[in-house]
């Protein structure tokens, strides 16, 4: 196994500067690509993630992106008002799919982004980027664009914590990493196996449940491995991830979720529905507070009768 993970690290781990940004014009050839920023109160950063985008990829000299979105799941700031201000459609969560409540979640937003958009390659951005640069787009949309055997690419980058390098990704080396290398030896070569950077072909990802919360990142990497092998799977470097860090009670929460997900593909069935207890200190000792963990799922969106009759007015 470690020779396979050598062997993919040699011919699926790229650098963005392996792709110019003229290349991927010429090869997209009638190829779609959207963007997907799912947000919830990134007044603060959304718009010049926005305006980046748009001005580096949406030019008439530049024409990578053919649409780029903004889905905003309950922001209670001005996160919708800033994006649209910024070039960007804005979509609410409530308003996709109606008929199906929604449930409060990362991945929720997601698996809903796929019945508002029409690319051939969806693009994945968290909203909460600081200092973002186009490369983070184009070094992950490039070899879907360029080699037709890649379905699904993850960027990967230094999360510097507090002006430390590389001390970001908490729950990824404590959680998901040793969940990865334990269960699915095949994918110990991801980076980032949590971030939020990823593109991925619209065929494949129609064919993917969506974990509903944190979960989301581990659970689609898990299932494009088993849906379309290792060697579909790529990274590619773009340098440093700025954003905003969670504080341990959030670290913690995901990191449950990331779990549950795991626990899910290891054994289907059998099991309840977990709960997470944290503690607060008060004035008389600890005060326990306990939270449902993530543990819904929605279906592939090729199982719902209003995606697939979109698709075939498409």
């Amino acid at each position: 196994m470690l020779e396979e993970v050598e062997r993919w690290l040699e011919q699926r781990s790229w650098s963005v500067a392996d792709r110019p940004l003229d290349r991927l014009l010429a090869a997209k050839r009638g190829t779609t690509v959207s963007v997907v920023l799912p947000a919830l109160n990134e007044e603060a950063t959304v718009g010049e993630i926005v305006t980046v985008i748009r001005r580096d990829l949406m030019s008439a000299s530049a024409p990578l992106v053919d649409e780029l979105v903004v889905i905003d799941s309950g922001s209670t700031d001005r996160t919708s008002e800033v994006a649209a201000a910024a070039g960007a459609r804005v979509v609410h969560r409530d308003a996709i799919l109606p008929r199906i409540p929604a449930l409060p979640g990362k991945g929720e937003v997601l698996w809903r982004s796929l019945l508002v958009t029409g690319g051939d390659i969806v693009c994945f951005v968290d909203a909460d980027l600081r200092d973002f640069s186009a490369d983070f787009v184009t070094g992950i949309v490039g070899p879907l664009l360029t080699d037709p055997s890649v379905h699904f690419v993850k960027a990967m980058y230094d999360r510097p914590l507090a002006g430390a390098p590389g001390r970001g990704g908490r729950v990824t080396e404590l959680v998901a990493r040793p969940l990865l290398n334990l269960h699915w030896p095949q994918l110990a070569g991801f980076v980032q196996p949590l971030g939020g950077e990823y593109a991925a072909r619209r065929s494949l990802l129609e064919r993917l449940p969506f974990p509903v919360g944190y979960g989301v990142e581990l659970g689609l990497l898990v299932d494009a491995l088993h849906t379309v092998g290792l060697d579909a799977l790529a990274q590619v470097d773009v340098g440093v991830r700025k954003h905003r860090h969670q504080d341990e009670r959030a670290l913690g929460r995901m990191a449950a979720a990331i779990y549950r997900t795991a626990q899910v593909r290891l054994s289907r069935g059998h099991l309840v529905r977990p709960r997470l207890t944290q503690f607060d200190r008060a004035d008389h000792g600890f005060v326990p507070r306990t939270h449902d963990v993530d543990s819904e799922e929605r279906p592939p969106m090729t199982e719902v009768a209003e995606y697939a009759r979109r698709r075939r007015v498409a």
